[in-house]
């Protein structure tokens, strides 16, 4: 296995292996596993991989789950068909910093996702290191945020264009759920700053030592909110990666988000995800 890295804080391509070899192989899946953890996101190229392999893989990592909102398209038992032609919608969601699933209580571990088929240009999706935007924050800020929590809501994201009884139903499907501001990774032990395109409101910043009369510090929290949540955008916490057919991304869900680039006109692409279900996001 070669293993180059694609930026100085994020992101490894894997070279000279196929991740189909690891499911029957623990020495493989473990060094694979290490990377992951190393680099937060790791690539491959030609990946020889049939769908059933894919699931069959990613179940290494742990039990996988579906996602309300799945694309059009055929489906695969174990992984979410993301799908667009011609004559799709586009999907302004994924064109957003997040990490997957953060508005339930038990958000995904992790992800492995492959490129089936993807416009010749455009297409690319990014991440961001999160622990390096936490680590890179001013101790100012970082003892402003301590112990503060944020919500996370469907509702308010993909539910927001549904007509008001159904956004309800989802909102009681999937009411907000409510994480730390800043988590800390259950293996590395890194600090994570964990908001994102998913995160609404502070819930615990309306306090007497924050607010003198009423509401006269609310404006200062919002633009502290929006101010965390563009550090995703900073260049140098992010890597981006151009697809082929047969790429595959696998992705820390705990210390990064991602943003899935709508810069190619209307055209096939199709993706197949794998999210593997993980643990309470905790302080």
């Amino acid at each position: 296995m070669q293993v180059k890295r694609l930026t100085c804080n994020i992101g490894a391509e894997l070279k000279g292996v196929q991740i189909k070899d690891a499911i029957d192989s623990d020495d493989l899946f473990n060094e694979i596993y290490r990377q992951m953890l190393a680099h937060k996101v790791i690539f491959f190229r030609d990946q020889d991989l049939t769908p059933e392999q894919h699931a069959a893989f990613a179940r290494r990592f742990g039990d996988l789950e579906d996602h309300p909102f799945s694309a059009e398209g055929p489906r695969v038992e174990g992984l979410v068909n993301i799908y667009k032609d011609e004559n799709s919608k586009p999907n302004y969601l994924e064109n957003n910093w997040h990490a997957d699933v953060t508005w339930r209580e038990i958000p995904q571990k992790m992800a492995v996702l492959r490129c089936v088929k993807c416009p010749e240009v455009g297409g690319d999706t990014m991440w961001a290191n999160m622990a390096k935007a936490y680590e890179d924050l001013p101790e100012h800020i970082k003892q402003q945020i301590d112990g503060l929590y944020t919500r996370h809501s469907i509702e308010a994201s993909f539910g927001a264009s549904l007509p008001i009884e159904q956004r309800h139903a989802l909102k009681a499907q999937y009411p907000d759920a409510e994480h730390p501001v800043v988590i800390t990774h259950p293996e590395t032990g890194e600090k994570v700053l964990y908001v994102s395109a998913y995160s609404t409101h502070f819930t615990n910043f309306h306090t007497r030592e924050n607010v003198r009369y009423g509401n006269d510090f609310t404006p200062g929290h919002h633009w502290l909110l929006m101010d965390l949540v563009r550090r995703a955008t900073i260049p140098e916490y992010q890597v981006r990666w151009t697809w082929e057919p047969n790429s595959v991304a696998i992705w820390d869900n705990r210390c990064t988000q991602h943003y899935a680039v709508a810069d190619y006109p209307p055209t096939v692409r199709q993706m197949q995800r794998a999210g593997v279900i993980g643990t309470k996001p905790v302080r």
